[in-house]
């Protein structure tokens, strides 16, 4: 009915999100100084939606009260109606979800707000349904009575927008003087390793109980640890943990990639999305994973899963021919499919499948006539219970038998389900998730020793500079939209975008040698240092603060993100950030602000404890001595050393391979230039490597075993 309508105000978006709504009929407007000059001017409330494409729940209550015609008469008539993308306005997303947290002890998505024409908040809550059920006020209901408080008690609506604004600016500036003087040792890591322990679940991986998300930077945290203290516990905490989320049904084992998180403790029935920021996150515990444990069962498993990541990310979420890495991709198809397009019942398989590929793939990936899906019981997640070996060994085949018709079925499966309708691609090009999506693809290529990855990763930054980077507007959040759409207003990056970016920067030049990326990383870190950074109080801002430049509403609120959600916080992924540049540069300023930044949250970090793990591993970058393994040659010789120099994988050691033709002091960050030039045997054709810790290089290893020893010996 909705599509009969004539387009609204969204209909100009850039945002596919809010295209998606562009025939609803709500007078919708996006967010911005307009719509709330509007709302005082008329002296009503502003109706505030914010979700995304990939939300089912969104999907939802857009079919159910924002395309209906009553309520559009309601909203209308009451209210200016404000729509907001999370992917594209993470800043407005952050600071009313912990509005609405404050005030309904909830938050997620869509949220739904309503605001004072300033853009304060007065109440608040996320899905609500369009007439009383699930225990919920029917948002009909909600609408009238509140918009009768609005014109009756606006003294009330007046005192709590003030007590929720102050609630945000306490719960969201970690004031300095919270420290409360802690310090930065080993002990704090401790806390934040032991808390994660505490929570590991030793039945089904993961931690905690249902819902089950990932947390890719407590994982590497751990894996982390493991390697360097030898911890037993860390050890089995992260390899388990990867080994089920693999094997469950929050895995997509057909595809590949990984869906957003578990509704179950068992990692089983997933919420369907997929969502480029979890597959980088992942992609690179699986890389540094694969590098750690190589050449174990372990090792074998995580280096499979490394590849088929990035097989996904390569079919469905790449844009090959300019570069980049789109956002998203939906969980159904319409709202009364629940993953349809993931699961299968078992006549479905049985209609793709031979019988002797059904005989196999029924046990191995637990297809039955009751399968595991609420909405509809016949339908099965594809998950892996048993090993192939013992489902061959119960069918009575030789293993490799039961390999080729796992193979067999799975590309027989994967064809039927590439024709059917497919859930919708968001196609929206993200600058922070892109530079994510770039280290993990660097990592999953060295770790696997691929070409590919590495040059469509290089492929993206590149673009990314070109496209994103201003020098005098500084980083734009979004890269590019969807179907070429232009938007009227750009995006500043946030804090995110420009410490992901740093590292993106520096994973690249650790990748090629190429200088250009060393000294886009310092331009990056320096201008995040002027826009971001607390001069009077230490830490990062999320937002640009620029003097004379009116906020609404809550985007006034000073935020310094701490928390891993689950991407890296902002605070800890730019103080690692900066430690990588004075590792490599010398330049005190650099360490001095992250360590100032750390300091900031130590007194509180441990009561974050899995989610701090990003804090985690700047910490550990701060309190280790960065080590570089430079590998100056080429030929078999320098592959071996190479490789020898990639196990275990830890967070303050790189590799760096250089031919002799590199090694010249202009072609050096200032700290290797200072050493590597200067390094008997250069001049003697022969491939060697050099351990370099700080300002020092060790002399010249030529034989891999030797390499590996003295790095274990540090």
């Amino acid at each position: 009915m909705s599509e009969t309508l004539a387009p609204n105000a969204l209909a100009a978006s850039a945002s596919a999100y809010l295209r998606s709504a562009m025939h609803q009929p709500i007078h919708w407007h996006e967010f911005g100084e307009e719509a709330f000059a509007l709302a005082a001017r008329e002296d009503k409330p502003v109706l505030l939606d914010i979700g995304a494409v990939w939300c089912h729940w969104c999907h939802v209550m857009d079919r159910e009260s924002y395309e209906n015609p009553a309520l559009a008469v309601l909203i209308n008539k009451h209210y200016i109606a404000v729509k907001v993308g999370r992917d594209e306005r993470p800043d407005v997303d952050s600071r009313y979800q912990a509005a609405v947290s404050a005030m309904s002890g909830q938050g997620g998505w869509p949220l739904t707000a309503l605001l004072m024409p300033d853009g304060r908040p007065f109440f608040g809550g996320t899905y609500f349904p369009p007439d009383d059920r699930f225990g919920r006020p029917g948002f009909a209901r909600v609408l009238e009575t509140m918009a009768g408080v609005w014109k009756e008690r606006r003294k009330e609506i007046t005192e709590t927008a003030a007590s929720v604004m102050a609630a945000i600016e306490h719960g969201e500036s970690f004031a300095g003087s919270e420290g409360g003087g802690a310090s930065l040792s080993p002990g704090l890591i401790d806390q934040l390793v032991g808390s994660a322990l505490q929570s590991f679940d030793p039945q089904h991986g993961g931690f905690g109980s249902q819902p089950k998300f990932p947390h890719p930077a407590a994982l590497d945290l751990l894996l982390d640890v493991a390697a360097r203290t030898g911890s037993e516990q860390a050890r089995h905490a992260a390899t388990y943990t990867l080994q089920q989320m693999a094997r469950g049904g929050i895995y997509d084992h057909l595809g590949g990639g990984f869906h957003r998180y578990s509704t179950d403790e068992r990692w089983l029935v997933p919420h369907f999305e997929k969502m480029l920021y979890d597959n980088a996150g992942l992609l690179a515990n699986y890389a540094h994973a694969t590098r750690s444990f190589g050449g174990t069962p372990e090792g074998a498993e995580f280096s499979r899963i490394t590849a088929d990541i990035l097989r996904w990310v390569d079919s469905t979420l790449s844009d090959r021919d300019q570069g980049g890495f789109y956002a998203s991709q939906d969980a159904d198809i319409h709202l009364n499919d629940d993953g349809d397009y993931f699961t299968w019942t078992r006549d479905e398989a049985a209609a793709v499948l031979t019988a002797e590929q059904l005989a196999i793939a029924e046990p191995f990936y637990d297809i039955g006539p009751l399968g595991d899906m609420h909405h509809n019981p016949a339908r099965n997640v594809l998950h892996t219970r048993h090993t192939l070996a013992s489902v061959a060994e119960r069918a009575g085949i030789p293993l490799d038998r039961a390999e080729v018709l796992v193979g067999s079925a799975r590309e027989a499966l994967l064809a039927a389900r590439g024709r059917r309708p497919t859930p919708f691609i968001d196609r929206t090009l993200y600058t922070g998730w892109n530079a994510l999506a770039v280290t993990a693809c660097l990592a999953a290529a060295e770790a696997l020793s691929l070409e590919a990855p590495k040059a469509f990763a290089l492929k993206t930054l590149d673009r990314m500079l070109a496209q994103a980077w201003h020098p005098e507007r500084g980083l734009a959040h979004v890269v590019a939209y969807a179907d070429g759409h232009e938007a009227a207003r750009r995006v500043p990056g946030v804090l995110e975008d420009y410490a992901y970016l740093v590292h993106a920067c520096l994973d690249a030049w650790q990748a090629t040698a190429g200088m250009r990326y060393y000294q886009q990383a310092m331009l990056l870190a320096d201008t995040m240092l002027a826009r971001f950074y607390d001069e009077t109080g230490d830490g990062f801002l999320d937002t640009e603060q620029v003097p004379g430049q009116p906020q609404t509403g809550v985007l006034s609120a000073r935020r310094k993100p701490l928390q891993d959600a689950p991407t890296p916080a902002g605070n800890p992924s730019a103080a690692d950030a900066l430690l990588r540049l004075h590792a490599l540069s010398g330049m005190e300023a650099y360490r001095e602000h992250a360590e100032d930044t750390l300091e900031h949250f130590a007194g509180i970090v441990e009561h974050f404890g899995l989610y701090a793990g990003t804090y985690g591993l700047a910490l550990e970058r701060l309190l280790l001595p960065p080590v570089q393994v430079v590998v100056i040659g080429e030929g078999r010789q320098a592959d071996e050393l190479a490789a020898a120099a990639l196990t275990p994988w830890s967070v303050n050691q790189v590799l760096l391979r250089l031919k002799p033709s590199q090694v010249r002091p202009e072609l050096l960050p200032p700290v290797l230039a200072q050493t590597l030039p200067h390094l008997p045997l250069l001049d003697h054709g022969a491939s060697f490597a050099t351990l370099c810790r700080g300002n020092t290089c060790m002399p010249p290893i030529t034989q891999p075993d030797e390499l590996s020893a003295q790095l274990k010996g540090l």
